[in-house]
């Protein structure tokens, strides 16, 4: 056996052990894509995977879904996904990876500019209308969302988003709006749309620690 043939011959395997190892690697490729489209860490969007679900497309042989009807990689329900895939143009499969994970990233780059971080996670895990209900309230957050934050966000974040991001499909029903502002108060993210939808931004956002 020559040289290069040994070379293809032992690189799927070693790309098959890597995934055994960790399944999130084995969508590296399609992990850095939907960091460079919407400005998100690749390890952010790490951490967010093994935390949902493991990097396992499959459950028992079936699309991974969850009791509460969160569906992929990423684990996005299934109004967060339509109205995402709307505006970004991605295909009606929420369980294909690419989508899911582009979904889910832009899901993270929305919570980033209205929580910052790490609220950002909180928010994508309890969901960002009941997240800024308990920050409004001063209210404890639930157990399960602690332990979530405090497994995703560590101590120290990788490194800091890019600023917000240009939509290139604006949707004519979204689920996403911004709360009244002050004069001079503009959301950070340019994707922001009419009044009328489920996920409602604080005014302004933390900035990660450097």
């Amino acid at each position: 056996m020559g040289p290069l043939i040994a070379i293809v011959a032992v690189a799927p395997a070693a790309v098959a052990a890597q995934a055994k190892a960790d399944p999130v690697a084995l969508w590296h490729p399609l992990i850095v894509e939907a960091s460079a489209r919407f400005g998100i860490p690749v390890d952010w969007i790490y951490r967010v995977m093994r935390a949902e679900s493991g990097g396992h497309a499959l459950l028992r042989g079936r699309p991974i879904t969850s009791p509460k009807g969160a569906m992929g990689l990423m684990q996005v329900m299934p109004a967060t996904y339509a109205d995402i895939a709307r505006r970004y143009a991605l295909g009606p499969d929420p369980h294909l990876p690419r989508d899911n994970i582009l979904a889910g990233t832009a899901y993270l780059r929305l919570m980033y500019d209205r929580f910052g971080y790490p609220g950002l996670f909180a928010a994508y895990n309890a969901g960002p209308e009941r997240y800024a209900a308990l920050l409004r309230s001063g209210k404890r957050l639930p157990e399960e969302t602690r332990l979530y934050l405090a497994r995703i966000a560590g101590d120290t974040p990788p490194g800091v988003p890019a600023p917000a991001f240009t939509a290139p499909v604006a949707p004519r029903v979204t689920l996403f709006f911004p709360l009244n502002r002050a004069p001079g108060q503009g959301d950070s993210t340019s994707i922001s749309a009419p009044a009328g939808g489920l996920f409602v931004p604080l005014q302004g956002r933390s900035v990660p620690p450097k």
